[in-house]
């Protein structure tokens, strides 16, 4: 296993999905990594800095992204890489950080970054996605389909499904709310199974 901060954090936030935040140490990060926990420590002071550390990247990719769509006009291509961008979070993760998130909400009251960041770069994006003229009701068809991979992979616990068909069903879902939204994320299908 890698010791860069990169490797500690994709170990952490595998073990706190499979035991909990609350039941997993920095010992037992260190032993999975094959690290000392001085090693550990040098790039993470705390389980509390590997999970903002976590949040601080995802959030840093949506600001870059919301930045990039706000330097483009109005467009289906500028829409297409939001979704692209949107999805892809979650997807490219093989939906790692959706279910750390759903098996650790109580800790994560605690955890996250400012809540109203996160929330007004969501609704910044989806704002960017339905356009200057959208009615209320179209803005909020664009937040639904873009939460539908939130939504899926939430309700997909329990269930044997593959990462793939969880994305297909969120697709799915996402082009009954807003018809045309998955076609700008068919090709992030990349997803393992």
């Amino acid at each position: 296993m890698s010791g860069s901060p990169s490797g500690i954090q994709q170990v952490a936030l595998r073990l706190f999905t499979e035991h909990g935040y609350e039941n997993t140490s920095m010992r037992e990060i260190s032993e999975h990594l094959g690290l000392t926990k001085a090693a550990l420590y040098y790039h993470f002071d705390s389980k509390e800095a590997i999970v903002q550390s976590l949040f601080e990247e995802r959030l840093g990719t949506l600001e870059k992204l919301a930045e990039r769509a706000e330097e483009q006009p109005y467009s289906a291509a500028r829409c297409a890489e939001i979704a692209t961008g949107w999805f892809g979070l979650t997807v490219d993760d093989d939906l790692r950080f959706v279910r750390f998130t759903i098996a650790n909400q109580a800790a994560l009251r605690d955890l996250m970054p400012s809540r109203d960041g996160a929330r007004d770069l969501f609704e910044r994006l989806s704002s960017l996605m339905a356009g200057p003229d959208a009615s209320p009701a179209e803005r909020l068809k664009v937040r639904m389909a873009m939460m539908s991979v939130n939504l899926a992979a939430m309700s997909s616990v329990g269930l044997d499904l593959t990462n793939a068909e969880i994305l297909a069903a969120a697709a799915e879902t996402a082009d009954l709310i807003l018809p045309g939204f998955s076609a700008a994320v068919t090709g992030r299908a990349s997803v393992r199974s």
